[in-house]
């Protein structure tokens, strides 16, 4: 390494470097083009060489965040009034009506905000489950895809889909679904064509899942296809699952089966599936998860406002489940900042498991290291050696901070919400809050019109 002509940056602070593992005071972290190469203790220097200093003075440095569930068009409509004070199934039949509507220039710049929001909040890597797909919309994948390259940011997007609409028992009105012949034949071409492997590439930064939306908008035979699909391509597996009574109570009536039992016909209980919000699972459920190395992605705010319930987290992790975090929806959080739902996890968690157990640290832990093992990743959320320099600056000069003694419990539970820098692959994208490359003001405000368009036109 010292021989290496890649120039070498200390970014040297005496606050404190957040590993996932652990938080103590040192002087921070030092890289070598996109990789971490050594980690520095305080009142030390590297002892690699080193080219340039980073002043990260009043910083805490920590690994980048890792955004493990989302629905980015969903920031076209945060607060719709006829989706307010409802649950799921009532919530997504009215808000179906709406997004029957979206386009490709809506899901471009909806993409590319929510993309900004999570990076802004500290995330590295971000994560979209996109399953809505009107007639007008039948490459939705290769929009994003334009989009997440804008933002310059790692991605792993899941190709969605929805098979069963209204006509034939399912939630969601046919105009939105697609057959399953489209479905697949499109998921191994968006595979083809975007899918960088871990495997084949030292830095992938765009990764392709597969996700068929929940158990009540699918058939069993497009579940059972996806799976053996996914495991012929290498590709992970997602879904919606247990995140409400109504659900497991569908699946029964329906397939008369609870959504688990029914997921491990389908050939879905594996280490390669990981699923969103895990709430109403029973104990011998979570016994099989764990023993499968099933993960989850935690959505707790999402799931305090449409009064889903509380995720199991520590049963989960206890039983042996990889457990990460995620943001869900825009309409269902109307937030996209990861910063601001690990500490809304940290509250909520508590009232399940109480002060002791779920700590700052824990709940970073889960943004990070957690979100990483859902998406079997294993160079990214953790400051180590030899880990990607996918790393979080958050400033401590505010008045939220002041007076705090421990800095990473402070980032947590008096309120960081934007970063100050944040640096992908050992490169920054975002420096005193502003991204290096796209116009926030220009965004906001096309994003605002197309918004406004979407919700206009419900009928």
């Amino acid at each position: 390494m010292q021989a290496s002509t890649s120039p070498t940056l200390w970014l040297k602070s005496p606050e404190a470097v957040f590993t996932a593992n652990t938080s103590e005071a040192g002087n921070g972290v030092l890289i070598q083009g996109n990789r971490i190469i050594e980690l520095v203790k305080s009142g030390n220097t590297p002892k690699l060489h080193f080219d340039a200093i980073e002043n990260c003075s009043g910083k805490v440095i920590m690994p980048g965040m890792i955004n493990t569930h989302h629905h980015f068009y969903q920031t076209l409509t945060r607060c719709v009034p006829g989706a307010l004070n409802k649950p799921l199934f009532p919530w997504l039949t009215f808000l179906y009506k709406v997004w029957k509507n979206l386009d490709e220039e809506m899901l471009y710049s909806a993409t590319k905000l929510a993309g900004l929001e999570l990076m802004k909040s500290g995330c590295t890597t971000i994560g979209d489950h996109h399953y809505v797909f009107p007639k007008r919309l039948s490459h939705a994948i290769d929009v994003q895809v334009q989009a997440v390259a804008e933002l310059n940011c790692r991605a792993l997007l899941t190709r969605g889909s929805m098979s069963l609409g209204q006509s034939k028992g399912g939630l969601p009105p046919d105009s939105v679904i697609q057959s399953e012949d489209v479905i697949l034949a499109d998921s191994q071409r968006v595979i083809d064509a975007y899918h960088q492997s871990a495997d084949n590439n030292t830095n992938p930064m765009l990764q392709i899942a597969l996700a068929p939306c929940s158990p009540f908008s699918v058939s069993q035979e497009l579940m059972e296809q996806t799976a053996i699909l996914a495991q012929k391509n290498n590709v992970l597996l997602h879904t919606h699952l247990a995140e409400t009574e109504d659900e497991n109570a569908f699946c029964q009536r329906i397939y008369g089966a609870r959504p688990l039992d029914y997921l491990e016909q389908c050939g879905w209980l594996n280490d390669k599936t990981w699923l969103a919000h895990g709430i109403h699972f029973t104990p011998e459920e979570i016994n099989r998860l764990g023993n499968a190395k099933v993960g989850i992605a935690h959505c707790p705010t999402s799931n305090m406002l449409l009064a889903s319930g509380i995720c199991p987290t520590l049963d989960l992790i206890t039983a042996g489940c990889r457990v990460g975090l995620g943001v869900d929806g825009s309409a269902s959080n109307d937030c996209s900042n990861m910063a601001q739902e690990v500490r809304q996890s940290l509250l909520q968690q508590r009232l399940r498991y109480g002060a002791t157990d779920i700590t700052a640290e824990y709940v970073l832990g889960l943004a990070t290291k957690g979100s990483a093992s859902l998406l079997n990743r294993h160079d990214i959320g953790e400051i180590a050696v030899g880990m990607q320099a996918d790393l979080a600056l958050f400033d401590l000069d505010a008045l939220r901070f002041s007076g705090a003694g421990d800095p990473v419990a402070a980032l947590v539970t008096c309120g960081a919400h934007q970063v100050d820098k944040l640096m992908l692959a050992g490169k920054w994208v975002i420096e005193e809050g502003q991204h290096f490359a796209i116009d926030e003001i220009e965004l906001r405000s096309e994003h605002a019109k197309l918004a406004k368009k979407i919700q206009s036109a419900v009928n």
